[in-house]
């Protein structure tokens, strides 16, 4: 019986980075999405990833269980919460180093194997909407997103201490010869903030590069 795919064991490089920052490759890769904007504090952040993982689930548990789409099937978990953050475009004007979340805006996601379809996407998404439907799922979008050169850490702890990492990730940046592509991150969220304490937290933090 082939072995399911555990992305922290078959993808540590994207996944499990140092606690220093490192260049690295990023290929293509599918993701359901959502675009949202303001406070991730708010309710409609929560929202937003919540409606997630209900599609994202049952793409696995129906194509292990039709084996649908048949090319390339492989049982798999699902893959973690992802976010690209940026500011709008106001407070990007007036920007001076003091960041206020009400001005953020985010596309929050979740990565999908590599068989997963358009087609299979669209025949899972109406049938979440049938089984369990929210307002949001009209907003999600199946994409293909390739972050290319980039350099990536592991931040450990509050989610408002990152500014210290991005600091640590500009400098290496400097040091390579290599320039930011600009103020917009990833982030991926490797622990549930729900269950873990602020110091305790993991998140992978990656910016592009310019080519």
């Amino acid at each position: 019986m082939p072995t399911k795919h555990e992305w922290r064991k078959a993808e540590k490089a994207l996944y499990l980075p140092k606690t220093k920052p490192e260049l690295i490759e990023v290929s293509a890769q599918k993701f359901i999405t959502i675009s949202g904007a303001g406070n991730p504090n708010s309710q409609h952040f929560a929202n937003c990833v919540s409606v997630l993982y209900p599609i994202s689930y049952a793409i696995k548990m129906n194509a292990k269980k039709m084996k649908q789409p048949s090319i390339g099937y492989f049982d798999y978990t699902v893959y973690p919460l992802e976010g690209l953050w940026d500011l709008n475009e106001e407070a990007k004007k007036r920007y001076n180093g003091t960041l206020n979340k009400d001005d953020l805006v985010f596309k929050l996601m979740i990565r999908q194997p590599d068989f997963v379809s358009q087609d299979f996407f669209s025949e899972m998404l109406a049938l979440t909407k049938k089984k369990k439907p929210h307002s949001l799922l009209e907003n999600l979008k199946f994409e293909t997103i390739t972050d290319g050169k980039c350099i990536q850490m592991m931040h450990i702890g509050h989610y408002d201490d990152e500014p210290k990492s991005f600091k640590l990730m500009e400098q290496f940046a400097l040091e390579q010869g290599v320039e930011r592509l600009s103020k917009a991150h990833r982030e991926i969220y490797l622990s549930d903030f729900r269950k873990v304490a602020p110091e305790k937290l993991k998140t992978v933090l990656r910016f592009q590069l310019k080519n």
